[in-house]
């Protein structure tokens, strides 16, 4: 299994509205903590643990202060996902890594731990986390992927990205654009056949917006 993940909290949280005008997202509290430690604690057995920071960069680095998580500070301009995971190459190292979003709640397994079971690095360049999206609580609008024969995905369907996956990063390199998302990635990996995803079994809830919150500490209260 990987022994880095990322975990991206550099978003400047706009659907947040005015819950975001004086802190960034990962630090809104969900069940009497931050959003970030909720993350943080699913990746307690991961060696190297990376946060990158830019809207109110000060206060994810004043966060985690007392801690051994390094901090990727994207500055002047934000990378979005590929170019921060990246930028944080020279914290991460050159193996496989995880990457985790830090704007979602789950109930059920370790995220990380399904993808460790399931990662198969001869046939993989990226394993996406997807959950069906009748489990996917918050979300809005369609899936984002089919889990095709052997769990290739493909783009369409009925189940919806976590934001967990693991993915091999040497392709990073070969991309042009400073900031970039990393469906860039994912779309190369898919055409080489290399793209794949497995089901996640519990429930995730996207609290990227305010309803999020609410809904959020209602399912971590229904086990």
């Amino acid at each position: 299994m990987p022994d880095a993940v990322m975990l991206f909290a550099a978003g400047f949280g706009t659907r947040m509205g005015a819950l975001t005008a004086e802190r960034p997202k990962p630090l809104i509290a969900v069940a009497g903590r931050p959003l970030l430690d909720h993350a943080l604690a699913l990746t307690a057995g991961v060696p190297t643990r990376v946060v990158n920071a830019h809207y109110r960069a000060e206060q994810v680095i004043a966060h985690l202060k007392d801690t051994n998580i390094a901090v990727s500070v994207e500055t002047p301009e934000i990378l979005d996902t590929g170019g921060g995971l990246r930028h944080a190459l020279p914290l991460l190292g050159t193996q496989p890594v995880y990457t985790l979003n830090t704007d979602a709640v789950w109930s059920g397994p370790n995220p990380l731990d399904r993808l460790a079971a399931a990662w198969q690095p001869d046939r993989m360049d990226a394993l996406l986390l997807c959950i069906p999206l009748a489990r996917a609580v918050g979300r809005s609008g369609g899936g984002d992927f089919a889990l095709g024969p052997g769990g290739a995905l493909m783009r369409g369907g009925d189940f919806v990205y976590t934001g967990a996956q693991i993915v091999k990063t040497d392709a990073l390199a070969g991309i042009g654009e400073k900031a970039f998302s990393l469906n860039v990635l994912w779309n190369q990996m898919a055409q080489e056949g290399r793209l794949f995803g497995t089901a996640y079994p519990g429930r995730w809830c996207d609290v990227g917006h305010p309803e999020g919150i609410t809904l959020a500490e209602e399912m971590l209260a229904d086990v």
